[in-house]
């Protein structure tokens, strides 16, 4: 199969690669990228797992083409922060213990930063909405409810719901 020329900004840095028309964007972030704050869960488009900012939209990355990415900004987990100064969504989540394994948390972070920049004082309906897409088998979703009205405190909403 013929090899396309891929050139996208990740994580604010350029890229360049070849790769086969028909590579997944969540494997070209993983394999091709190193990029493995991505997960890959159920490959459909469900879980949420692999959600990542296209152009500051969430999206699954497991339902796109890294050929469809081209020419457009990919934000990955990576971007968020560091053990050692997380952002504050990261900490929020952390602080409220809004996740247990962690497999789902990157699709969740990178579900709710466009989130809360366009809804920085949610209530607890909306902050359920906005996470309806993305599953979670082991915290029952209270915590992370609690961890996002946290992170919008941190995040300098101090009226948050």
């Amino acid at each position: 199969m013929n090899k396309l020329t891929v050139e996208l900004q990740v994580n604010g840095r350029a890229v360049r690669r070849e790769v086969e028309p028909r590579l997944l964007l969540s494997d070209f972030l993983r394999h091709e990228l190193g990029l493995t704050g991505t997960h890959v869960g159920c490959e459909h488009g469900v879980c949420g797992a692999c959600t990542v900012l296209l152009d500051g939209a969430a999206v699954r990355s497991c339902l796109m083409l890294a050929v469809q990415a081209a020419g457009h900004e990919v934000q990955t987990v990576e971007v968020l922060g560091t053990p050692q100064q997380m952002h504050p969504l990261q900490e929020a989540f952390h602080e409220a213990h809004g996740l247990q394994c962690g497999f789902c948390t990157p699709g969740f972070l990178m579900t709710l930063l466009p989130f809360l920049e366009s809804n920085p004082n949610p209530s607890e309906a909306e902050i359920r909405e906005a996470i309806s897409g993305n599953l979670c088998r082991c915290t029952g979703y209270q915590h992370i409810v609690d961890a996002v009205r946290l992170a919008a405190e941190h995040m300098g909403n101090k009226e948050a719901a």
